[in-house]
């Protein structure tokens, strides 16, 4: 069994037919999902979408692309969801980051902002938090060690997914205890760095994620992702560790249900 950890099945590639990819990915034996907010629309609907769905679970935030529209009405928002969320759908908060790759991006103590006050929030509720980090490394550092300077970071905070930065980084979100998510760019011919990372950490700190529909692996690049496909990812981080398929699934499995804590089916 497998756990894609990270999905944007709320996006608008998927609404429309999303019964026939959850099907096609149960098929693949993907059978766990955690279908991930942008920003408070895309949120509410990844609520809606894991609400009456088994093994499926939402996870609500604001992107480093939308931080400007992170405001108290925004939180109001967020702390309603977790309020009524009686059946424990919602996992993690996320996802929140930094982003500074595009000439464009918002300023960098919007984000920073944004991101402080939705880990806070993470923290409050005990929920882990997933992390965007783009060109962002250092920066996304020092507003979590601020965080954990103050008494409130949970000993398994979340996970850096699509984690793209070097191991001597991942050293040190690993001994924050962070997990780290990889997707499809380690199936890559120019995958060898996140390829290495991978293979290098402790296997109880590695999740599995599509990050659909973006980064589908090979053979599927330039193609849109869906969960389905997480076996290719699986299977090329099992030979490169020197593992099972099933090895690696039952690990990164465990991995995601220990971090995430879903609530079990009725």
């Amino acid at each position: 069994m497998l756990f894609d950890t990270h999905t944007h099945l709320n996006d608008e590639y998927f609404t429309d037919d999303l019964q026939a990819f959850l099907d096609r990915a149960r098929r693949a034996g993907v059978e766990l999902m955690n279908i991930i907010g942008f920003d408070v629309p895309s949120s509410k609907l990844a609520v809606e979408q894991a609400r009456d769905r088994e093994g499926i679970y939402a996870v609500i935030g604001i992107h480093p692309h939308d931080a400007d529209s992170w405001n108290r009405e925004a939180e109001a928002e967020f702390r309603r969801l977790l309020a009524a969320d009686e059946a424990g759908k919602i996992v993690a908060i996320g996802e929140i980051g930094l982003d500074y790759h595009f000439d464009d991006s918002l300023p960098k103590p919007v984000q920073k902002q944004a991101f402080r006050e939705q880990m806070l929030l993470a923290c409050e509720f005990d929920l882990p938090f997933v992390v965007h980090d783009r060109d962002a490394h250092q920066d996304c550092l020092e507003v979590i060690q601020e965080v954990a300077a103050e008494g409130k970071l949970r000993a398994e905070p979340g996970v850096f997914h699509c984690y793209s930065g070097s191991l001597e980084f991942a050293q040190r979100l690993l001994a924050l205890g962070f997990y780290l998510g990889f997707d499809g760019p380690v199936t890559f011919k120019n995958g060898k760095k996140p390829l290495a990372v991978a293979s290098a950490i402790p296997l109880e700190r590695l999740l599995l994620e599509t990050d659909c529909p973006y980064l589908a692996p090979e053979p599927y690049r330039g193609r849109r992702n869906e969960p389905a496909y997480l076996p290719y990812i699986a299977e090329r981080l099992a030979e490169a560790r020197g593992l099972s398929t099933d090895e690696l699934a039952a690990a990164t499995t465990a991995n995601a249900l220990r971090l995430f804590k879903p609530e079990p089916a009725n």
